[in-house]
């Protein structure tokens, strides 16, 4: 049987950072080629990068959200091509701004079916949600590491906010050793 950290996938890494001054986004969407702004749909200049592919969602505070990014290096590297595009449109960046890692949204597999009832029941009420008539996944809320996991009968996972790659094979870690306590995972 395959380890199911071994199937950990990062889907989504958010970070924010900023470059400390406001910003007029008209005029930075009419210069910086293949942004989109259209403030009646969105407050914020979105400006996509391909490689790595990554989204920046630059707002009028100066105030950039990184989205879409498959790790936490591509982050930083997409981040910096957003940097040096603002710099080349004489907008003053800092060298090095300080990039904070949001979320890391990770899928996993733990390789066997699920049944979310038992497990639902065994885990306890105070940290799951699970209505199966509103979603079909089953909401686990850990503390340590503080991340939420969608458990899905298929025996797949989803992990979100994270900070750190690592927390989602702590999560992994604990949920299968948590569901082996209470021999729900033969």
């Amino acid at each position: 049987m395959t380890d199911p950290k071994e199937t950990i996938n990062i889907e989504n890494v958010v970070a924010s950072t900023g470059i400390g001054q406001e910003l007029d986004l008209q005029s930075v969407a009419m210069d910086l080629e293949g942004a989109d702004y259209d403030p009646e749909q969105f407050p914020g200049l979105v400006y996509r990068t391909q490689n790595p592919k990554s989204a920046a969602l630059i707002f009028r505070s100066g105030k950039i959200v990184c989205t879409g990014a498959k790790s936490t290096a591509d982050v930083h590297e997409s981040l910096h091509i957003v940097f040096d595009k603002l710099r080349d449109l004489r907008i003053d960046v800092d060298e090095e701004p300080d990039i904070v890692v949001q979320n890391i949204v990770t899928s996993a597999d733990l390789g066997r079916n699920l049944n979310l009832n038992a497990i639902a029941i065994g885990l306890g009420l105070e940290n799951i949600e699970y209505e199966p008539e509103q979603f079909p996944g089953l909401v686990y809320r850990l503390d340590d590491p503080d991340v939420v996991a969608l458990l899905f009968g298929s025996g797949k996972l989803v992990i979100t906010g994270g900070k750190q790659p690592e927390d989602a094979e702590e999560a992994v870690d604990v949920i299968v050793s948590r569901l082996e306590d209470l021999g729900l995972l033969e």
